[in-house]
């Protein structure tokens, strides 16, 4: 037994030695192979770099695209600040070659662990040289390739100059480059006036600075700042007591409104999406001399500025996108904020409701436009939605209850469909849920994060694509400093709903631009327009207000609110209607009208049966015209009953009782059967459109009365029906000994 155990080890161990002889001769292959890369100074050193990005018919957009723009040398940077970045990045900066031998062992170790590329052990220096010669990718190429380099670089700079380029390269978010423009964009002061407290923000965020945001994640950068306190603390950089105060005191932002930094520009945009298509830094995509061609309509771009800026949006953040419906790409954008409008998720109202609960329910065959659903205070557990002003309307059909964005309804669509399915359906239209989106909630917007304007707008093309769905893109191809193609743009296209309930939504939207809560759209005759408003508030005001509408061309999304969540006096039926209008009436449309596909199909349906039971029936061919309405159907989700009104008579229901010298005819009518009543054979009167019981007191002329009741319907060859009741009626001195014998 012992031999075979020493057995084991020994062939383990030759294992383990032939695995490490082989990663490191390949690694030696690897890194002489790549030791012969040049180094890129004038990416480490050069300012400002410029990006081309272009139109959609090849002109540059004059935008400004300018990075790293503002350069600050090490000796105006503050010692805490370059001790708050070695100490959370790099403590060993100033005594390694540019290689922590000790972080690689151990994060190679963590890998292995994970099987994963999880951990890269960069140094700062290596950090410099992935920002300005690599791509982001985690490979193990990448990775020999940014030691090689990095050696290269410690060789011609020093370790102040390394520390230099780095602060002035790396990014802070909301298109800040380089620390002297975080420091102006978010404190609003020079890098060489950071505080400490600022100084270990700055140095906390660069790990990720979307989650350790101070704009949108203040609690996360709080923690991260906290963290760098206590790793100068460690490295005995400040003492306990000034690590203590500077914990306790809140960050304090003063962003600057003013920044040259043009955060919610079309150009800004699209190299924001080419840098993740490249998955290079924007620094990288400008030394490289890559240009960006769009999707840009400078004509609809232009329009769409101006009727934004045209719009009174009372001082607050706003923007609007506009999304072709055929080439799934975006042809104008712009917006007005201090922050990135299009990295932001926000709460997205009753904009979700076509997208994640009445398109699916349409799908599912669940409902149909005409379908009523009764309009009542619900509870679902601890859940009870209201209804804008608390009003309620009792039965009402689904078109209604959206072009009127009536919650209660939503919710009970959604409890018919179920919310995984509703999920399902948005997902596939591009939403992305958290594990907590798993309410009633959610046909109302309620969401954890919710969504960004993009997304919610790129859902609505679904609709008019005929059920379609592809992923809009500003970016349509990108080509090197050589002119070599590197990326093009190929929307996939995948069927997310039949094309008749696609059409089906379009027609209530269509609806909504008419007579709901876009009805400022409703004078738009140039083209069709479909349209959903959306508004998410408090009792003490407003956070977001939306528009989100499309014509058979294109489909535009407008949103107003404030990023950091100042109150709003503005709703979506508003200025954002508003502005949504002042577009499309300045564009000229290629297509006019929502094609119909064959799937649809209109038919007749009985009123009677809608109004007075709420159940979709055909209506009989011998219905009048006013009992009946023409509706539009899926052929998998037709009515199949033909209602008998007008095909019979139901038995009438009348009574007749003596009164004295009188007697009095109950009769319970229906509207839409003629009641001609005759005493004695005389015609006496006729009761028509009512459903009510009517008492009517006739003379008693005769000893005996016959009153007749005769009904039809009307139209030509009605049926009819007949009830006659034959009344006595004595002489007065014979009441007082018979009184207990007058009858019917």
């Amino acid at each position: 037994m012992k031999k075979i155990v020493k057995i084991c080890l020994i062939t383990i161990s030759l294992l383990i030695i032939g695995l490490v002889c082989f990663v490191g001769t390949y690694f030696l292959a690897e890194y002489l192979k790549f030791s012969k890369l040049s180094l890129n100074t004038d990416a480490l050193t050069r300012p400002a770099l410029n990006i081309e990005v272009y139109d959609s018919d090849n002109n540059i957009i004059e935008e400004e695209n300018t990075f790293n723009g503002a350069y600050i040398t090490i000796d105006k940077i503050p010692e805490h600040t370059k001790d708050a970045f070695i100490s959370i990045e790099d403590k060993d900066f100033y005594k390694h070659n540019g290689i922590n031998k000790k972080r690689i062992l151990k994060a190679m170790y963590n890998n292995l662990k994970s099987f994963s590329l999880k951990e890269g052990a960069s140094t700062i220096s290596q950090q410099l040289i992935k920002n300005t010669h690599l791509s982001s990718e985690k490979t193990f190429e990448r990775k020999i390739k940014e030691i090689a380099l990095t050696r290269k670089l410690e060789k011609a700079f020093s370790k102040d100059k390394i520390l230099e380029c780095y602060l002035n390269v790396i990014y802070f978010g909301n298109n800040c480059y380089g620390i002297e423009s975080a420091s102006n964009f978010y404190f609003n002061k020079n890098a060489e006036d950071l505080s400490l407290s600022e100084s270990c923000l700055l140095a906390g965020m660069i790990k990720s600075p979307n989650k350790y945001s101070p704009i949108n994640h203040i609690e996360n950068a709080t923690k991260r700042r906290n963290l760098v306190l206590e790793e100068l603390e460690k490295d005995g950089k400040i003492d306990t007591s000034v690590m203590l105060n500077t914990e306790r005191s809140p960050i304090k932002l003063d962003i600057n409104k003013e920044a040259e930094n043009k955060l919610n520009s079309y150009s800004q945009a699209s190299i924001d999406e080419a840098m993740n298509i490249l998955k290079l830094p924007a620094k990288q995509i400008a030394i490289g001399g890559y240009k960006i061609h769009t999707y840009q309509n400078k004509e609809q771009q232009e329009t769409l500025n101006s009727s934004l800026s045209s719009t009174n949006f009372q001082g607050n953040d706003y923007a609007g996108i506009v999304i072709d419906n055929s080439s799934h790409g975006v042809t104008a954008y712009n917006g007005n904020s201090a922050y990135k409008i299009l990295e932001a998720k926000r709460q997205v109202g009753s904009c979700i409701k076509p997208v994640l609960v009445y398109a699916p329910a349409l799908n599912e065959n669940v409902v149909t436009e005409e379908t009523e659903v009764n309009d009542e205070k619900i509870t679902i557990g601890s859940y009870s939605p209201q209804n804008v002003g608390g009003k309620y309307h009792g039965y009402i059909t689904v078109s209604d209850a959206v072009k009127n964005s009536v919650n209660t309804v939503a919710i009970k669509v959604l409890s018919y469909i179920g919310i995984d399915t509703g999920k399902m359906y948005a997902e596939r239209m591009g939403f992305t849920f958290d594990e907590k989106d798993d309410s009633y909630a959610l046909a109302l917007g309620g969401m954890t994060y919710g969504e960004n304007l993009k997304t919610l707008t790129n859902s609505y093309t679904t609709f008019a694509n005929a059920g379609n769905y592809a992923d809009a893109k500003f970016v349509s191809y990108i080509l090197d400093k050589n002119n070599h193609l590197v990326y093009k743009h190929e929307p996939r296209e995948k069927q997310v709903l039949r094309s008749d309930s696609a059409f089906l939504m379009t027609d209530i939207l269509k609806k909504t631009a008419k007579e709901g809560t876009a009805k400022k759209l409703a004078d738009i005759t140039k083209t069709e327009v479909a349209s959903k408003t959306g508004t998410v508030g408090k009792k003490s005001g407003n956070l977001d207000a939306y528009n989100i509408s499309y014509t058979p061309d294109y489909s535009i999304g407008v949103w107003c609110g404030n990023l950091d969540n100042t109150l709003i006096s503005i709703n979506g039926g508003n200025e954002p209607t508003q502005a949504v209008k002042k577009f499309i009436e300045n564009t000229s449309p290629r297509k006019t009208k929502f094609e119909i596909p064959s799937l649809v199909t209109e038919a007749k349906i009985d009123l009677i049966e809608k109004e007075e039971n709420h159940r979709i029936m055909l209506a009989s061919p011998d219905a009048p015209e006013r009992y009946t309405k023409t509706a539009l159907f899926s052929r998998f989700n037709m009515p199949s009953e033909v209602s008998n009104n007008f095909v019979s008579l139901n038995d009438i229901n009348a009574t007749c009782k003596k009164e004295k010298d009188n007697c009095t005819l109950s009769i319970k009518t229906e509207r839409h059967i003629i009641y001609d009543i005759y005493l004695n054979g005389e015609y006496y009167r006729t009761l028509k459109d009512k459903n009510i019981t009517e008492n009517i007191t006739l003379p008693l002329k005769k000893e005996e009365n016959e009153v007749k009741i005769k009904v039809h319907f009307n139209m030509e060859n009605s049926p009819t029906k007949e009830k006659t009741f034959t009344i006595a009626n004595k002489n007065a001195w014979h009441k007082e000994k018979n009184d207990d014998k007058w009858f019917i």
